[in-house]
């Protein structure tokens, strides 16, 4: 797999409070769409973790503004994954003496952002 580092903007967050499948359903959402449309869909999510992958896309705009001399405005999400971190286990304590676990799960969060000059302009937030 030959990976072109050259035209790409990249932002990493680690060890974030939630599990990696609540913050794939965010995810998925955002994915090959254009990097405002992006912000403005996690702006209004109802979810708790939409908050923190908004900071980290905007800190991959940030960057690619930045360090590459990107036009913001032609920015998409080329990929945004996740994956697992540390797990805090936890014990409550149960009937007849017993201990059931708790985990409380953490992950890392993957932003990547590319500039598309042949994109058509999008008002509605679709891939063309």
């Amino acid at each position: 797999m030959v990976n072109n580092k050259k035209n790409i903007a990249k932002a990493v967050n680690r060890n974030l409070r939630s599990s990696p499948r609540k913050v794939n359903i965010l995810l998925k959402n955002i994915r090959g769409k254009k990097a405002d449309i992006a912000i403005r869909k996690l702006s209004f999510a109802r979810q708790r973790i939409a908050f923190e992958i908004k900071k980290t896309l905007q800190s991959a705009i940030a960057n690619a503004e930045n360090n590459q001399q990107y036009d913001i405005d032609k920015l998409y999400i080329k990929e945004a994954y996740v994956g697992k971190s540390i797990v805090l286990k936890r014990f409550r304590p149960r009937a007849k003496g017993r201990a059931s676990a708790i985990k409380k799960p953490y992950s890392n969060l993957t932003i990547i952002l590319s500039e598309n000059t042949n994109q058509k302009k999008d008002l509605h937030g679709t891939k063309s």
